[in-house]
């Protein structure tokens, strides 16, 4: 008789500091059939040392935590441990929460009041690899972008990119690497540094981060891509 394997689970790593709201998203995500809560953390050196131990797919990481604060916290995740994806929920959404949280590369970021099965979708998708940003921080993002003029907006200007410049950038606001964007698209590490500079002049923007905040206001990471395509 052939035997089935179970189909693996995404492994998730819970750090919030308040045990009720830790209990009340391991309930929540004990319900998903292919997520499995590894591990909770109180503090954000806690959620570090146990990301390196328990090299979870996943980290759900609140800002506020205490000893070490979210946003170091998934630095030191990201860097020590790759392989694992981090999905900030916090109950702030203003721009300078959204700038920090997109600067350390997480992969997404939920505010609190987002639903059980908002939660676990995002889950699955920072877990393949792409990013997964609340509505209302999409809709400020691109409010943002809208009033300025002088940062690539996508409302305005018509800006012009090859369908492989589109490729880059979308890979680059998934969170991909160089070498990862290289593979992907089957060119050069040093091909792709000269889209990546060839996106950040045409788009003037300077920085990483940039290019991924430009790619949520275009819509480019959630599909719908708004851009002149050559």
């Amino acid at each position: 008789m052939k035997t089935v394997t179970a189909p693996k689970r995404i492994t998730v790593l819970l750090a919030e500091d308040h045990t009720i709201v830790r209990e009340g998203l391991r309930t929540l995500l004990k319900a998903e059939k292919d997520i499995r809560v590894v591990g909770e953390a109180a503090t954000g050196r806690q959620a570090v040392e146990m990301a390196r131990r328990l090299r979870p797919a996943v980290v759900v990481m609140d800002i506020a935590m205490p000893v070490l604060n979210g946003m170091q916290a998934t630095r030191q995740i990201l860097k020590s441990v790759p392989g694992t994806k981090v999905l900030i929920l916090s109950a702030h959404s203003d721009d300078a929460y959204i700038e920090q949280v997109i600067a350390t590369g997480a992969a997404g970021y939920l505010i609190k009041q987002t639903s059980a099965h908002v939660l676990s979708a995002a889950i699955r998708k920072v877990q393949k690899g792409n990013t997964y940003f609340s509505p209302s921080i999409v809709r400020r993002l691109q409010s943002r972008y809208q009033k300025s003029p002088d940062r690539g907006e996508p409302g305005k200007k018509k800006i012009r990119l090859s369908p492989r410049e589109a490729e880059v950038l979308q890979l680059i606001a998934e969170g991909q690497a160089n070498k990862q964007v290289a593979a992907e698209l089957g060119i050069s590490i040093k091909t792709v540094e000269k889209h990546r500079q060839r996106l950040m002049d045409k788009l003037s923007i300077h920085d990483t981060a940039g290019l991924t905040r430009y790619a949520i206001a275009a819509g480019i990471i959630e599909g719908g891509v708004r851009l002149t395509i050559l």
